[in-house]
């Protein structure tokens, strides 16, 4: 084999490996983009549901005080 085969086999090789590693590296970056984003997306509903929960607490406590407020007064006459 001649010297100038040889050192074109050794370029390609070393590209090819070049390539794959480079190849494998940016997946291994998306993948973990992907995974910080469903983690993100897990953490956002989990606060939605935390004020949800407490937006809902929060009307029932009002609704209770308009319907004591409603036992409080006359039949007659309420006051808005």
């Amino acid at each position: 084999m001649s010297l100038a085969s040889k050192i074109t086999l050794s370029l390609a090789l070393v590209s090819s490996c070049g390539v794959i590693f480079s190849v494998h590296y940016m997946q291994q970056s998306e993948r973990e983009k992907l995974h910080v984003g469903v983690v993100k997306d897990i953490e956002r509903q989990r606060r939605r549901k935390l004020e949800n929960i407490s937006i809902l607490e929060q009307q029932q406590e009002l609704t209770r005080k308009y319907q004591e407020s409603l036992e409080q007064e006359p039949s007659g006459d309420v006051k808005l």
